[in-house]
């Protein structure tokens, strides 16, 4: 019985410590890449970060900005999604020319308020509610479900 509450307490500890976040409000514990795109593309400040890790180490951060935009990015600070409100638009230097020049030609008054990597290239939502999706050279490939 010993024993069973032995590794009990090791199965705990071991995953108490895997899977972990953290959380902070300091745009400095952001490596210097993720810092540089929130000063340079976005006006609103850092609300909080919340700090994913994985067997004690860094999986990713995901920044919510005072105006409710969020941003994830990788452990050394590469841009993985933008959410913005549905009243705003995606800065610009998120979106490749294509997908931009494909959203304007093919959907009236419509703007991208979402954008996320995937392994296929990229998943954008619309203002008008709808998704698409890209190659990762911005061909667009369909609609989403």
């Amino acid at each position: 019985m010993k024993k069973l509450f032995l590794i009990l307490a090791v199965v705990f500890g071991v995953i108490s410590v895997s899977a972990r976040t953290n959380y902070s409000h300091d745009i400095e514990i952001l490596p210097e890449q993720a810092q540089t795109i929130l000063k340079q593309n976005f006006k609103a400040g850092v609300s909080h970060i919340k700090i994913g890790k994985e067997f004690g180490q860094i999986r990713e951060y995901e920044v919510v900005m005072t105006d409710g935009t969020e941003i994830s990015f990788d452990k050394h600070g590469n841009w993985k999604d933008v959410e913005v409100s549905h009243a705003k638009a995606v800065p610009s230097v998120f979106i490749l020319n294509p997908i931009r020049t494909f959203v304007k030609e093919n959907q009236n008054a419509v703007y991208v308020t979402g954008i996320e990597k995937k392994n296929y290239g990229y998943e954008v939502e619309l203002s008008n509610g709808k998704d698409a999706r890209f190659t990762e050279k911005g061909k667009f490939i369909r609609y989403g479900d």
